[in-house]
């Protein structure tokens, strides 16, 4: 039997997740510099190709790789996997034109959504609390759209509609822990990526400078390390107490923005990212509250 992780160190957790949150932001900050010049398709696929090594290695330190591929639900994971692959592929898209601050602060809505899609579709218990929370937010991101006061920035829908992908992939992840543990999902997720990467990647391929191949490899390693933290964040404390600090990101990515782009987020980006995390912030507490008053298991059983 696996053994459990301990989950009694939460110090280390908050330091694990909000490290990768900074590479994250850095990650993101490179893949706004090389989307001006190479696909989405191209940078998916490099991208893609290193995580699925990293994802094989670093599985098969816990279990033989044959036993990785056995899944209770694949049709379930096949489609957590292109939800994740569409996620990113739309977010490069939207970062093209948007800044990081602006980009984050609409990504910021996905616990939001997840609240929304659990509740329609897993049939989850939403009190009036949350949905009023859901409520709230969604003003939070009209503040930051501004409908009728001026142009809507494009990207700003692109960004939206990831933030949508992105909650669906992670309520997909819930469903499948139903029946998969973690190695079994990060084995799919990375080599369904690279396989439908490696399809569709030659046709939109464009030669890489020396210089940018220095960009895409150390892109695939952000994307590899911020996942090999989280997944140890995971391991030292419970979701519950990391989950407030993935809005680090937000801050970490406005910073980043400023030094490398000279981006800054106007006044109302700023007042609507605040909505909107606010909401978030609750959303998490009554999740936490909610489940505190969950009747613990039956160990007899």
């Amino acid at each position: 039997m696996r053994r459990a992780p301990q989950q009694d160190n939460p110090t280390l957790g908050i330091t694990l997740v909000v490290t990768a949150m900074l590479i994250f932001a850095t990650q993101d900050a490179i893949t706004k510099h090389l989307a001006q010049s190479y696909a989405p398709a191209q940078i998916l696929w490099v991208r893609f190709v290193f995580y699925a090594a990293f994802a094989l290695l670093f599985s098969m330190r816990k279990k033989p790789l044959r036993q990785c591929f056995k899944s209770e639900a694949p049709k379930l994971q096949i489609l957590r996997s292109l939800l994740i692959l569409a996620e990113i592929g739309f977010f490069i898209v939207a970062i093209r034109v948007l800044s990081l601050a602006e980009i984050h602060s609409l990504m910021a809505t996905f616990p939001l959504m997840v609240t929304a899609i659990a509740a329609v579709f897993l049939r989850e218990a939403v009190g009036i609390r949350r949905w009023a929370a859901v409520l709230v937010g969604f003003v939070g991101v009209l503040i930051i759209l501004r409908p009728g006061l001026e142009a809507l920035k494009p990207g700003a829908l692109v960004a939206l509609f990831t933030a949508f992908l992105f909650a669906g992939y992670n309520v997909m992840t819930r469903v499948v822990a139903r029946y998969d543990d973690s190695e079994t999902s990060l084995v799919y997720m990375a080599v369904i990526g690279a396989v439908v990467m490696t399809a569709i990647g030659p046709f939109f391929w464009t030669p890489p400078t020396l210089v940018d191949w220095g960009w895409l490899l150390l892109l695939s390693c952000t994307a590899a390390t911020g996942h090999m933290l989280l997944i140890q964040a995971l391991e030292a404390a419970p979701a519950s107490v990391l989950q407030p600090f993935n809005y680090t990101m937000l801050v970490f990515a406005t910073g980043i923005g400023y030094l490398v782009f000279d981006d800054l987020p106007d006044l109302w980006t700023v007042v609507g990212a605040g909505v909107v995390v606010a909401s978030g912030l609750y959303t998490i507490y009554r999740e936490r509250v909610r489940g505190a008053k969950r009747p613990p298991p039956d160990l007899r059983t």
